[in-house]
Order: structure tokens, then C-alpha cells, then sequence
């Protein structure tokens, strides 16, 4: 019975962490990064950080995340740059990308390569942010 218990246990434990949500952020702002980290890795969400455009647009390829929240303006490769080019995989063509930027001016680029949210960091608070992720990614 006991025996029992401790399988039933470990398989929920292994079933909790495959349900578990992987987001990517691909931020270059230090603090930026941390802080939308520590937010997602509390609601419990498994995350992926990636520094620029070019790191994110590889682990991108590699890991299949749920979700990537990418800013827009980055060294290496900016986001616009790296959506376009996860564009051509074929997993990455249906990947779900958020951009949270200070640049209203690439939504309209943005929208053509088929992101599920382009939001400006000065007009959402974390809790929107956290909202509205949380809406995509219930909709799986």
C-alpha cells in the first residue's frame, strides 16, 4: 500500500512537470530579463532565457517552448529579425511570440508574421502582462 502511494506520488510529480508551460524571454535588459523571470517562474511556468535575438532565436529551435516573449530592440539580432527568421522553421512558423517592446512602431510588421500579442511596456502593468499570457497560453 505504502509502495503504491510512492508510485502514484512520483507519477503526478512527473505528470505536473510535463504539464508545466515553457516560456522563453528573449530580453536584453538585465533587470528587464530578471524581473519577468522571477514573475513567471512564481505563477509556475518553466523558463528560458535568452540575452539578444540571435541566443533566443536558438534556443527557440532547440527547446520548443510554449511561448516566446521577446522584445523588439536587442543587439546581434533584434526581434523583428529573429521573428522573421523563426518564420522559415518549420516548427517556428506556428510559434507562439508575444512582443513586449517600448516601440510602437513594428506592431503592424509584427501582425503580418502572426504574433498572438504585441503589447508597449509604458501601457501594461506585469499583472496585464501576466494576464494576457496566461489567456494564450490557456487556450493549448
Amino acid at each position: 500500500m505504502i509502495q503504491s502511494l510512492t508510485q502514484k506520488s512520483k507519477n503526478l510529480r512527473f505528470a505536473s512537470m510535463e504539464d508545466k508551460k515553457k516560456i522563453l524571454i528573449v530580453e536584453d535588459d538585465p533587470a528587464q530579463r530578471t524581473v519577468l523571470s522571477d514573475r513567471m517562474k512564481k505563477e509556475g511556468y518553466d523558463i528560458i532565457v535568452a540575452e539578444d535575438g540571435q541566443v533566443g532565436l536558438e534556443k527557440a529551435l532547440s527547446e520548443h517552448p510554449n511561448l516566446i516573449l521577446s522584445d523588439v530592440i536587442m543587439p546581434k539580432r533584434d526581434g523583428m529579425s529573429m521573428l522573421h527568421e523563426l518564420r522559415q522553421d518549420s516548427w517556428g512558423k506556428n510559434a507562439k511570440v508575444f512582443m513586449l517592446t517600448n516601440l510602437m512602431e513594428k506592431e503592424k510588421e509584427a501582425t503580418t508574421e502572426g504574433v498572438v500579442e504585441y503589447l508597449v511596456k509604458a501601457d501594461v502593468t506585469m499583472k496585464e502582462c501576466m494576464d494576457r499570457i496566461r489567456q494564450i497560453l490557456e487556450k493549448e
